[in-house]
């Protein structure tokens, strides 16, 4: 059996799962994997009929391409050198160019939630916690309802109710949406709290999980529009949401 390397323009869980079946259901291929968080998007392939021209073959019916054969020494050698990277790069202070969309998107809710406090002319808390709440929901909710199918795959993959339920990952954009507008307009305050603590914390359980095991997947909390790896600034910013939600809650049943 013979294992190759290939350079390819797999982006995301999205692209995988297009090629996954003609991989699957090639008699020649017996088994491959596709590191998509290494810059060249390595897939290695194993098996009787691995040729160059065989796999590019294979990827170009999925709608994507092999670019270039790539030369390894060692058969671990492309994913030991993933691992150091990942290792350097979580040393060069937090990897700044990944988050940026996800930061500014936060930095930007910041913003007009001290703006609407400014204009109140008074800092009330648990109106400023409605308000970055009903902002986050409208605005991450957007990013899933782009491309709804693909972030329910990329969802699906590590979310607890998504996995048992798939029908919950489609739902997902509507529910947060839905939340968007609860918080905005001060609909039923306590029910509003009260599922958003319950889909939080049934994020939070997934995305821990993910982390626990050390899984390479892709944080669908933007959808497919940006490539977010799952790390620990998805599980901060899911207990967040729940720590404010339950902050919330308790003052309104106190």
């Amino acid at each position: 059996m013979t294992t190759r390397y290939f350079e390819t323009d797999l982006n995301c869980n999205k692209c995988v799962s297009k090629v996954t079946p003609f991989l699957d259901e090639d008699q020649g291929v017996a088994e491959w994997a596709v590191d998509i968080n290494d810059p060249r998007k390595v897939l290695k392939v194993s098996g009787d009929n691995v040729s160059p021209d065989h796999i590019s073959t294979l990827v170009e019916k999925s709608g994507f391409h092999v670019k270039r054969e790539l030369q390894v020494d060692e058969p671990e050698h492309a994913a030991t050198a993933h691992q150091h990277h990942d290792r350097q790069a979580e040393s060069e202070g937090f990897q700044l160019k990944t988050y940026y969309p996800l930061l500014l998107i936060v930095g930007f809710l910041l913003l007009i939630t001290g703006l609407v406090e400014f204009r109140a002319g008074e800092w009330v808390t648990m109106r400023a916690m409605s308000t970055f709440m009903g902002g986050f929901f409208l605005a991450f909710s957007f990013f899933k309802l782009l491309d709804v199918r693909g972030f329910a795959d990329a969802f699906t993959s590590y979310d607890l109710g998504a996995r048992h339920v798939p029908d919950y990952a489609v739902a997902y954009p509507f529910i947060e949406l839905a939340l968007g507008i609860a918080y905005l307009t001060n609909f039923q305050p306590v029910v509003t709290n009260a599922v958003t603590l319950f889909v939080m914390v049934l994020g939070l359980i997934g995305v821990s999980n993910a982390l626990f095991n050390k899984r390479t997947i892709q944080c669908a909390c933007l959808g497919t529009v940006f490539d977010l790896p799952m790390s620990k600034v998805t599980f901060i910013e899911d207990a967040t949401m729940a720590l404010m939600a339950g902050a919330m809650l308790w003052h309104l049943l106190g």
